[in-house]
């Protein structure tokens, strides 16, 4: 279905041509081809209806809004582990753990410390002491916290976390400097509201202790994920505006316009929030488990590409306006509309068929954030058809107030420049663009994939609390490897069943202590904890796990029993053997796919090869120079794991985008008689500032993330925004021009454009049928 959806779109692209606009050549729309129907229907009654289409978006971009942000927690999966595919052993791990052992998939753990204020060792009275006060916090009542004024939602959107929490002692230091206790709260770690509920029963623990002359610390999952949230607030906010305001400077700048400044910011944000209302309703609808990074996922590609596309339509609209000052504003909105259009439609449907590659990956949040980032990108196509023309249509002339520049035709600035000397250099600058992009792809040498999990560097009272016990006790101590056995026939067990293996794996080096063996109460499964010497995130312990620890479990499992190793470094050993696999199966498959459509959408057999060959250099160049960034200027272990999987998504979907709309234009002006150089030249003069400006705002959405203190989100916002600004400055401002201008018109081969051997006398020079635009401020 999707090739014969492509074909019906991208036919379009031969019959509205920016041509058929200039004085003496025909209106496309006056005669409609069938092919036509579906965009100029959308963008036709949007322009003609203007005020019921943006009322309409409006009300259900905020209710979407509202329903996505409340129900969002309901829907995300906050274990990795339950991603994976049940043939990992993990997995396997984690379902004895919840079938049998009574382990919630929402549980939380938290790590207390407790010792005695004023610096002494525990006492044998201090341990009967905390051992009550523990057993008083296990059965107190945690009530959920009142909602901050103005936070106020109804009960149907709320979940309420109140909870007992379970308290258990875990191990005393050596010495009896202090005694760590177990505490376990469900609920989604990623909702506020819990967070809430663990600071109320935080404050509880504090003062119950303190009472007895104790102090407490907390650490470990829950705690660290607070703590760092509250580092983190104020740096999120700052980034936050000035995301946005970078983002309103750089329209500002360009446009000279208060209005085409703020209201694509504006429509962007509303209909970003509509496609994650949208989300979440058919996760909940579907049953499906979204990980916890999609939303802020799908917030980050949405305004990129949303104020992507609404700075494509208003750089044709400012320059259909220039051409035609006597034609009325909506009529030129409903024109360039539609054939604008229709380039968006070709690359909003490309990035859809390349995230929806990711269904065929076996690890399931890959495979969740494939068809949830498409469904997104779906609802802004949708808006780029709809409230876009729409609002263009209402504003009118007074989208670019107070500039001047509609009623005067702008110098040649940096963008036609560049437009010549892409005509008159272009095996130099082919030249010059691959040495770059090679030279960073360079840094692909040594590449190694980093499966840490480090929720940032920030010195919290979480992290002063686990630096304190990891000075007395192994690295791992809050987070063990768990050994689980079974009987193969399902019968009952006993701790002497498991015979030498607690002993065997007390040998492996790597293992600091080994605990006891705990029975579940149908007594037909076992529990060994494994406190390793090593952070549980780290690569060590992944190597440990998934060698010498599991060869170990394997050779002295008893007859008739069966193991499994879980816990952390288990589920990140078994996620990076999957995600290597998946990585092998997306990668071509979303290659393939790719270049099927960019055959049916340019209607050539060079120049998709072309534009693969580009971002596929483009794709090695990023990846390349973030391992040299982060691997070898940085010292980090590597690049995170999932950094290439994200990289080729975005780095080609998106960044194909630019290069359908430069090539779209080019193909345009070769339409028209003349040199095909003059025609790239022409097409660069006119597309490079949307795509610079476009390029910018889309690496500056995604470059936010690179402030985060989490080392893999840094890597994420830097390694994509460099992508971005490789895929818009270099590839397809620079290298995909100057191919064109080098192959001419056979780019098209087999369909190609018109020629003519020179241009018509009665036609006036292209520079003056052809009010450029400058990348500088005019």
């Amino acid at each position: 279905m999707l090739p014969a959806a492509f074909s019906s779109h991208l036919r379009t692209i031969r019959a509205v041509r920016a041509d058929e606009l200039d004085t003496g050549r025909e209106d496309p729309a006056a005669h409609p081809l069938p092919e036509d129907d579906v965009i100029r229907a959308l963008t036709g009654f949007s322009t003609r209806n203007p005020w019921k289409v943006i009322a309409l978006w409006a009300v259900l971009g905020i209710f979407l809004s509202v329903l996505g942000q409340a129900l969002i927690f309901r829907v995300t999966q906050t274990q990795s582990g339950d991603f994976l595919p049940a043939e990992y052993e993990s997995a396997t791990a984690l379902e004895i753990a919840e079938d049998r052992f009574g382990v919630k998939p929402d549980a939380n753990a938290v790590t207390v410390l407790v010792a005695r204020a004023d610096g002494e060792p525990l006492t044998d009275a201090d341990h009967l002491r905390i051992g009550a006060l523990a057993g008083q916090l296990g059965s107190r009542h945690v009530a959920m916290p009142e909602p901050e004024e103005g936070e106020e939602l109804p009960d149907f959107l709320t979940q309420d976390y109140s909870q007992t929490p379970k308290v258990s002692p875990a191990m005393t230091a050596p010495g009896g400097g202090f005694e760590l206790l177990s505490v376990q709260l469900t609920g989604n770690s990623t909702d506020p509201r819990l967070h809430d509920l663990y600071r109320a029963f935080r404050d509880q623990a504090k003062d119950v202790f303190a009472e007895a002359g104790m102090r407490t610390g907390f650490t470990g999952g829950l705690a660290d994920l607070v703590d760092t949230a509250e580092a983190e607030k104020t740096t999120q906010l700052i980034v936050g505006l000035l995301m946005t305001g970078l983002i309103v400077l750089i329209n500002v700048l360009v446009f000279r316009s208060a209005l085409a400044a703020f209201v694509p910011l504006f429509a962007v944000a509303i209909i970003g929030g509509a496609a994650a209302g949208v989300v979440v309703g058919a996760a909940m609808l579907t049953g499906t488990a979204l990980d916890t990074s999609t939303p802020s996922m799908i917030g980050v590609v949405l305004i990129g590409i949303g104020v992507d596309y609404f700075l494509f339509l208003l750089f044709r609209f400012r320059e259909e306006l220039r051409t035609r000052p006597d034609v009325p504003a909506r009529t030129v909105s409903a024109e360039v509309s539609a054939r604008v259009g229709t380039a968006i439609t070709s690359a909003a449907l490309t990035i859809v068929a390349a995230f929806a590659t990711l269904g065929v990956a076996t690890f399931g949040q890959f495979r969740v954030l494939g068809p949830a980032i498409a469904v997104s990108v779906l609802v802004m196509l949708l808006a780029s058809l709809t409230v876009m023309p729409a609002l263009l249509a209402v504003a009118g002339r007074k989208m670019f107030w107070p500039s001047r520049h509609l009623s005067r035709e702008p110098r040649p600035g940096t963008a036609a420049r560049l437009g010549s000397l892409v005509a008159r250099r272009p095996l130099t600058l082919v030249l010059a663009s691959v040495a770059l992009l090679g030279a960073l792809a360079g840094g692909l040498a040594g590449l190694r994939m980093d499966f840490g999990q480090s929720a940032g560097s920030h010195d919290t009272p979480a992290a002063t609390t686990s630096a304190e016990i990891s000075r007395a006790l192994p690295a791992g101590v809050s987070d063990p490897a768990t050994v689980y056995v079974t009987a193969r026939d399902g019968g009952a067990l006993t701790a002497e069943a498991v015979g030498t293996l607690p002993a065997a794996l007390a040998e492996v080096e790597g293992v600091g202590q080994v605990g006891g063996v705990t029975l579940n109460e149908e007594a037909d499964a076992a529990r060994i904890d494994l406190y390793l010497t090593v952070d549980s995130q780290s690569q060590q312990a992944r190597d440990l796990v998934s060698g010498p620890l599991r060869e170990t479990v394997a050779a002295h499992t008893p007859p008739g029993l069966q193991a499994h190793v879980g816990g952390t470094a288990a589920i990140f050993a078994d996620i990076s053997t999957a995600v290597g696999h998946d990585l092998r199966i997306v990668f071509p498959v979303a290659a393939v796919l790719i270049t099927l459509i960019l055959l049916v959408l340019l209607r050539s057999l060079v120049a998709p090869v072309i534009l693969m060959v580009a971002v596929g250099l483009g794709f090695a160049a990023t990846l390349g120079a973030s391992a040299l960034f982060f691997q070898h200027l940085l010292d980090q272990p590597g690049v995170n794991f999932v950094l290439p999987l994200v990289l080729f998504l975005f780095v080609v979907a998106l960044g194909t985008d630019y290069n359908i709309l430069i090539s779209d234009r080019i193909r345009e002006e070769m339409e028209r008689p003349g040199p095909a150089r003059a025609a790239v030249a022409r097409a660069v003069r006119h597309t490079a500032p949307a795509i610079a400006t476009a390029g910018v705002v889309l690496a500056a959405s995604f470059g936010s993330l690179a402030v985060n203190s989490a080392p893999s989100t840094q890597q994420i916002g830097f390694a994509t925004g460099l992508g971005i600004m490789l895929s818009a400055f270099v590839l397809s401002i620079v290298l995909v021009p100057a191919l064109a201008a080098l192959l001419g018109r056979s780019t098209w081969w087999p369909v190609r454009p018109g020629r003519a051997p020179g241009r018509r006398r009665s036609e006036p020079p292209a520079d003056a049928r052809h009010n450029g635009d400058r990348v500088s401020v005019h």
